[in-house]
């Protein structure tokens, strides 16, 4: 009978180290941690059996059977992948933070020539010969750290466009400062999207706070038109306001409108915004984001004629009007008298 209890009681004991384990690790737990608590491969198989556990991938089980969530998820992936793996990209932004943007499937990081144990359809494993212990951040899931993360995720991006999109976020949700991503991106010597992204963390430290005004940005310097200030400081005799672009020298204002704009809330405000500017003497103009991709072109005349009757003096070479296609890069000249 004493053997019988000091068998229960061992067993117990093993079944809470595992749990108090699991719960670090979102509940979810490899066959060699459950081995080393002690637990045989027969009492892994019993528990599965009887539905108070299931199996995650070849290596990792959960200790219970209801959904998993997105924590688990992750501990999973790292924990097939390998003991030196590490959630990595955009999934380490998500992770950490990161919402509305898509960074399935989920992608790991293993050192350059280790064994990679399992691969999941859902699951990217990938090898690295970037691979360093200061990149990552093990206070939770391990995963590469929210700059790192940034710079990767943009590298490896499917499009520039998509590449454009989750360094914005990044920086527009506060997760990261441009600062911060251009060092880690000191770590990059050699890859086709090194001088993009240098480049548009230059743009995001000047104020740019959206995929659409880094197009607008883009359209200016493409077209030859002078650049703007972003995120302008505008005083009024009612109050002060922060406005997407002002050419201040000609007191033109550039406005992007994206779909928030059209709520009504949005609407009235930015209405009565608009108006107090343009009573106090400046040019408003309004972009919709759906206007940047229909016609750009038409929308960008608006902003060099709106330019050239406060003073701006496109190059002689070209005028208003001229196709943009034909006209030459440069350095846009400035009039500023009267």
């Amino acid at each position: 009978m004493e053997i019988t209890r000091s068998t229960a009681a061992r067993r117990r004991g093993h079944h809470l180290t595992a749990h108090e384990l699991g719960e670090k690790q979102a509940g979810v737990v490899t066959r060699a941690q459950l081995s080393r608590a002690g637990l045989s491969p027969a009492a892994i198989a019993a528990n599965i059996t009887a539905n108070r556990w299931r199996p995650l991938g070849v290596h990792s089980i959960v200790l219970h059977c209801g959904p998993l969530d997105e924590r688990a998820k992750h501990w999973s992936a790292v924990l097939e992948a390998g003991p030196r793996a590490y959630v990595d990209g955009a999934s380490s932004l998500v992770l950490g933070g990161l919402k509305h943007f898509d960074a399935t499937p989920l992608r790991v990081t293993v050192p350059r020539g280790a064994r990679v144990r399992h691969r999941g359809a859902s699951v990217d494993i990938r090898q690295t010969r970037r691979w360093n212990e200061d990149d990552i951040d093990r206070e939770d899931v391990p995963r590469s750290r929210t700059p790192v993360a940034a710079v990767r995720a943009a590298l490896w991006a499917r499009s520039d466009r998509q590449a454009d999109l989750v360094l914005t976020m990044t920086v527009q949700q506060k997760l990261a400062t441009p600062g911060e991503i251009a060092a880690a991106l000191l770590a990059v010597r050699r890859d086709r999207r090194r001088t993009r992204i240098d480049s548009l963390l230059l743009d995001l430290a000047g104020g740019v706070g959206s995929l659409g005004e880094l197009d607008v940005l883009r359209g200016c310097r493409e077209r030859g038109l002078p650049e703007p200030d972003l995120q302008a400081l505008r005083r009024t005799s009612a109050r002060t306001y922060y406005l997407d672009f002002r050419w201040s020298w000609f007191r033109v204002c550039l406005e992007v409108d994206g779909i928030q704009h059209g709520w009504v809330q949005n609407a009235i405000a930015d209405a009565l915004r608009h108006n107090t500017i343009a009573l106090e003497g400046d040019i408003v103009l309004r972009l919709p984001v759906l206007g940047l991709k229909a016609c750009p072109d038409d929308f960008f005349a608006q902003v060099e004629q709106a330019l050239v009757s406060r003073g701006w003096r496109a190059p002689t070479s070209y005028g208003v009007g001229t196709s943009y296609a034909s006209r030459p890069m440069g350095p846009p000249a400035y009039d500023v008298r009267g």
